[in-house]
């Protein structure tokens, strides 16, 4: 095992091909055809010299970088001085389940100081942006779009890819407006080729900055702010972003941002379930120190795993049963359990039909395989590394004979040998790929906020629904304090941070018109506007040049007004309380 890969990179390389295909995850980042891997490394110093090895690298921000490995270099490229440590990247999931008057807007908008958002860029990281829209123009018909790099286009005859970057297509402003000034859509087209086929992204960039001035239809939370648009590769038939297409593009973001002197917000509305939640993950750790590059704030949704029965978690005192039912049809499920690595446990695993095997502490390598029933399961015992100190047992279940793996009633039985804390925090694949009937039974719905929204350095954004001003149960809960001690690396740390409306928000559609959609996807743009505005306030207009960062997250928890139902701030559900803007306003 090198101890520089993160686990699941390890079983990666040590599985087959045509078995790492079968599964949901160990492919990813992989290029069959040219047989290279995409990874994201933490290094110092200088990596000129791997490009003599037929590397290339891409560079980001704070010491990260994006390598592309040929498969027979990755061990060699690992024990490179220079870089510190390497993951694979993992797809990410929008999170959506099928602006509002209770987040206190109208009277910081409708009433002094009247916002609007002017003078900030919002970078929506999404699925693209129906950029013809009026939603997205000004008054006199010319977009908001200060920039759209469209990552999933051919660079060619449609354009070239942004400065620093080799994939997609970049569009400024000025190529935009001539494309709105074509009257037939073919023509438009033709001159900026971005669609958003999926919707997300463009109902995203509505809450958050949409206005249909002309018409005065519909109004998002900050209608003046400028856009910078990110549509986000998808490299595979699922259409699902992955790590490095995030980590690419809010780099871009800040880079534009600091060259065009404006206050920044990122939105990000997508997560994904693997990983100790702790913000130790290479990517929990880029956003954090995102952050802290010019005057930049981050908005996260928690995403839409608080009721989907994926995580389970608990303390061992004696042996335990943990149950997990497979529903019928699934291809591939994998399986975290995380552990505190002073902790030693007994694990079995029962299969559908009463077969038992046991999990043996340590195998050389790490990895190892079973059989049971008709399902093949690679296992990976990892250790903790130089960056978490938590320890990842991870099985990964994959059909051995027919499409399916088998379904019923798994159970994992641990058993204390040793014990310190005694705990186990058991996660299951976002909800957006498995079956409504996979789950496991006594599901715990806390810390089962999605990452990026675990680092600590974000605005964390739960969900609640403004008709009844009610938690929203769908909405990924946190933690708060150190009641978590696998979870939390910064002392007094809370997630999410707030809640803001995410059921039933009315969004511009990609077929002209507005659509009521529900999600923390939908939630987070919200709080991005709100950001958005209290710059404007501070930084724009002079009230305070130092309003960005962790000083916007503040003053949003101070302005947080009481959720019908919540009985103690802050709590897992909705933070610090419910999005209220005017009284996040200090004055």
């Amino acid at each position: 095992m090198n101890q520089k890969l993160e686990d699941i990179l390890n079983l990666a390389l040590e599985t087959p091909q045509e078995i790492r295909e079968q599964t949901e995850t160990l492919n990813v980042g992989f290029d069959g055809e040219s047989r290279t891997w995409e990874l994201i490394v933490k290094y110092h110093g200088s990596l000129e010299r791997l490009a003599g090895l037929g590397v290339k690298v891409e560079y980001l921000i704070a010491g990260y970088a994006i390598l592309t490995v040929p498969e027979g270099l990755v061990d060699m490229v690992a024990d490179v001085e220079e870089i510190e440590y390497v993951e694979k990247p993992k797809r990410y999931f929008y999170a959506v389940s099928a602006p509002a008057d209770g987040s206190c807007l109208p009277r910081a908008t409708l009433q002094e100081p009247f916002l609007t958002g002017r003078g900030v860029l919002i970078a929506v990281l999404d699925s693209g942006i129906a950029y013809e829209r009026k939603d997205f123009r000004k008054e006199n018909g010319d977009t908001r779009i200060r920039f759209l790099w469209d990552q999933t286009l051919m660079p060619g005859e449609a354009g070239a890819p942004p400065e620093g970057f080799s994939m997609g297509v970049e569009f400024d402003q000025e190529r935009i407006n001539r494309a709105l000034r074509e009257t037939g859509e073919g023509e438009r087209y033709a001159l900026v080729p971005s669609r958003d086929v999926n919707g997300h992204g463009t109902a995203v960039a509505g809450i958050a900055a949409g206005s249909a001035i002309l018409e005065q239809a519909y109004k998002g939370v900050s209608p003046e702010a400028e856009l910078l648009v990110v549509k986000l590769g998808a490299p595979n038939e699922l259409g699902f972003p992955r790590t490095t297409e995030i980590m690419r593009g809010v780099t871009y973001a800040l880079r534009k941002a600091i060259l065009l002197g404006m206050p920044l917000v990122i939105n990000l509305s997508f997560g994904n379930s693997y990983g100790a939640h702790d913000g130790s993950s290479l990517m929990e750790r880029f956003l954090d120190n995102a952050a802290e590059i010019g005057r930049t704030v981050i908005c996260v949704g928690s995403g839409n795993e608080g009721s989907s029965r994926g995580h389970v978690a608990g303390n061992v005192e004696q042996e335990t049963a943990v149950e997990l039912a497979v529903g019928a049809y699934e291809t591939a499920l994998n399986i975290q359990l995380w552990k505190h690595y002073s902790d030693r446990y007994r694990i079995r695993l029962r299969s559908p039909g009463g077969r038992e095997q046991e999990l043996p502490e340590v195998v050389e390598a790490g990895k190892y395989t079973l059989q049971m029933e008709q399902t093949r399961i690679l296992v990976y015992m990892g250790e903790p590394t130089p960056y978490a100190v938590a320890q990842e047992i991870y099985l990964d279940m994959i059909p051995l004979a027919g499409p399916y793996i088998n379904s019923g009633i798994w159970t994992i039985l641990i058993e204390p040998v040793k014990v310190v804390t005694g705990q186990y925090y058991l996660y299951l694949p976002s909800s957006a790929i498995r079956n409504e009937s996979t789950g496991f039974y006594r599901a715990a719905p806390q810390v089962t906020l999605t990452i990026p929204s675990t680092a600590a350095k974000v605005i964390t954004v739960g969900a609640y629904d403004s008709t009844y001003d009610t938690y929203a149960d769908f909405s990924g809960r946190g933690y708060v304090d150190r009641r978590r001690t696998i979870g939390v690396v910064t002392a007094g740390l809370t997630k999410p941070d707030l809640a803001a409306p995410g059921v039933g928000i009315l969004a511009p559609d990609i077929y002209g018109g507005y659509t009521s959609f529900t999600g923390t996807s939908f939630a987070a743009p919200i709080v991005s506007g709100s950001a958005a505005l209290l710059m404007e306030w501070g930084i724009v207009r002079g009230n305070d040049a130092f309003l960005y960062g962790e000083k916007v997250k503040a003053y949003l928890r101070s302005g947080a007004r009481p959720v019908r139902g919540e009985a103690e701030y802050p709590n897992d559900r909705v933070g610090f309380g419910a999005l209220c803007l005017a009284d996040s306003l200090p004055f």
